[in-house]
């Protein structure tokens, strides 16, 4: 069995530095979107050196995501195909802002592996810390078509959506009652090319041959660059453009983007959050980012 739950679980944690610079948070932004116009002081923030803050989601990417998806899916007790992996939901948690530059700690393990018959459900925690403590929690649901159906923990209650389920927690109820914003960004034909130099390599993104074995038309844009898309709106349209607000941010990754599609972007203030639906204009509002909430201070 390409996967062993209990092998996967037992695993050590695996522990390396990670770096990064204001060079790489620039690329990140660049790659989601950011810089146009290009002399708008608003964008200035996320494309100049001088006037550089970093965007939370910038998190996903640090020292190249490390120990990251691609390394922790070659983890003890894990042995799978690329071509039937898909990410399924992302959470964030920030214990302190992210600097324009560090070097930290990454500890990557799998904390749960779920069974959902058809396919498995892998939660990987990547937790980063510094010289002055805790700096961000991430975990990565990761969806493995066909690698289910061995009896194991079928985990928390998810529901289908478009071709895609996550394992972060029981799906909340979409808002209702009409947005307190809505705004569009256009996905650039090159972004999932230039997405992916802050180093996410799947060929899923990139390669027309591997996309259309995986089963898809053509190449697809990573859903962390959706999910960084994303927060950059809400930060930018509801938080007065202050990074420093976002405490934790989580989604579920409801269906794909392909580059050169709208994204339509819905926010709904709450208390202490901002919930957010994510759409594809182009294929009649289907639905990209669903269950997904943004907490702030």
């Amino acid at each position: 069995m390409p996967i062993d739950a209990a092998k996967a679980l037992a695993a050590e944690p695996r522990t390396g530095e990670i770096s990064w610079n204001s060079k790489d948070v620039q690329l990140y932004h660049l790659g989601i979107g950011a810089g146009l116009p290009a002399t708008d002081p608003d964008e200035l923030r996320y494309t100049l050196e001088s006037r550089l803050h970093v965007l939370p989601s910038f998190a996903t990417v640090a020292g190249s995501g490390s120990p990251g998806v691609i390394k922790s899916l070659s983890m003890p007790g894990i042995e799978v195909d690329l071509a039937r992996v898909l990410h399924g939901g992302q959470t964030l948690t920030l214990h302190r802002p992210v600097p324009v530059a560090g070097t930290a700690t990454a500890t990557g393990r799998i904390a749960a592996v779920y069974d959902k018959g058809t396919a498995a459900i892998l939660v990987m925690r990547t937790e980063v810390a510094d010289t002055d403590g805790p700096l961000w929690t991430n975990d990565a649901q990761i969806f493995v078509r066909g690698e289910g159906g061995w009896g194991g923990d079928r985990g928390p209650s998810t529901r289908p959506d478009s071709r895609l389920r996550s394992s972060g927690g029981t799906p909340t109820q979409p808002p209702t009652g009409d947005p307190d914003k809505t705004v569009e960004r256009p996905v650039r034909e090159d972004q999932a090319l230039l997405y992916r130099l802050s180093g996410d390599w799947n060929p899923l993104h990139a390669d027309p041959e591997f996309a259309k074995l995986a089963g898809f038309e053509r190449p697809i844009l990573h859903g962390l660059c959706t999910y960084g898309m994303t927060l950059k709106a809400v930060v930018d349209t509801l938080l007065g453009g202050d990074v420093t607000r976002v405490r934790s941010y989580r989604t579920r990754f409801a269906g794909i983007v392909y580059p050169g599609e709208t994204l339509r972007i819905r926010m709904w203030r709450q208390n202490g959050a901002v919930r957010v639906a994510v759409s594809a204009v182009e294929r009649d509002d289907a639905p990209v980012l669903a269950d997904t909430v943004v907490e702030h201070t």
